[in-house]
């Protein structure tokens, strides 16, 4: 299969795009023929993208094939999976300590693998499961997020930030998100009641008693939140760990987001009720996925950069 891989450790600079052994699924696997694929900031930079832990302590696993969300095709079902069929439309998260989707053909457990969701084409949901999975998570499953809560998503106009928006938003929480001025438009369509321009206005200044702060953002800026939340309130990062308890009785919680179906399939019965899409900043071609990754540092994307597969 055609495949792009890196043979060292590094950046963009090290991805090539070559021939390599298309892998076969094992038991509770499936090979999926890649259609899109799609990438995220820092990925490069994880351990768990070159090594077998995610911690730093793993044994090298090179060459690698980066892209950790996929939408495509099941080419091959392995022994004893049931619930999926070959031909069938799939998108899911690459297990973060195994190869990725930046090639004509990702293994993946079963598992880990939900129905691609109706009427979206590929391009679109590859760009949803990690960044959906992580606002999901977020939201509901770390921060209790329901119908009436009060919630601030940081980066309202990012790969995260705008899905996280569209969720609480679906959900039935009062939305307000920081964004650069010229993403506001941007971040009120998705369904955001407040936008706060994180350069010229304070917003520590602008709201209190929240129920929940959604940070992607981390630094002065996550240090700043808790003045924002109620008694009880909820600090959620995924930008870097906060405290564990806070100001008045508030709580932090830090996660890493986790491969998984049933989250998969919450996102997908959003995007079939027209309550979320993902944003796409740009698409590339697989040959050209060394530039997607370069494409990641360019300031004030809105939504995620996708490499087009087949």
């Amino acid at each position: 299969m055609n495949a792009v891989r890196a043979h060292e450790r590094g950046g963009p600079e090290t991805l090539r795009l070559e021939t390599a052994p298309r892998p076969e699924p094992g038991p509770g696997e499936v090979l999926v023929a890649v259609r899109s694929a799609s990438i995220t900031p820092g990925e490069l930079d994880w351990d768990a993208t070159w090594t077998d832990a995610v911690d730093g302590t793993g044994t090298p696993r090179l060459p690698i094939v980066p892209a950790k969300e996929f939408s495509g095709i099941v080419a091959v079902a392995g022994p004893g999976v049931a619930d999926l069929d070959i031909g069938d439309e799939v998108y899911g998260l690459v297990p973060f300590t195994s190869d990725g989707a930046a090639a004509e053909y990702v293994r993946v457990p079963a598992a880990v693998v939900a129905t691609k969701p109706a009427g979206l084409d590929h391009d679109h949901t590859a760009a949803l499961p990690l960044a959906g999975l992580t606002a999901w998570q977020g939201l509901v499953e770390q921060g209790g997020l329901h119908e009436g809560t009060r919630v601030l998503v940081h980066g309202g106009a990012g790969g995260v930030g705008s899905l996280a928006v569209q969720i609480a938003a679906a959900l039935g929480a009062e939305v307000a998100a920081t964004a650069a001025a010229r993403d506001a438009d941007f971040v009120r369509s998705l369904g955001a009641a407040r936008v706060l321009d994180y350069a010229a206005e304070p917003f520590e200044e602008q709201l209190d008693g929240l129920d929940l702060v959604f940070d992607t953002v981390g630094g002065a800026t996550q240090e700043r939140s808790w003045k924002v939340l109620r008694p009880g309130g909820v600090l959620v990062s995924v930008a870097a760990p906060p405290p564990a308890e806070g100001p008045g009785s508030t709580r932090g919680a830090f996660f890493v987001v986790e491969p998984d179906r049933a989250g998969l399939e919450q996102l997908s019965r959003l995007v079939a009720q027209g309550r979320l899409r993902p944003p796409i900043a740009e698409v590339f071609p697989l040959a050209d996925t060394a530039a997607a990754y370069t494409a990641l540092t360019r300031p004030h994307r809105r939504g995620k950069v996708v490499v087009h597969v087949s």
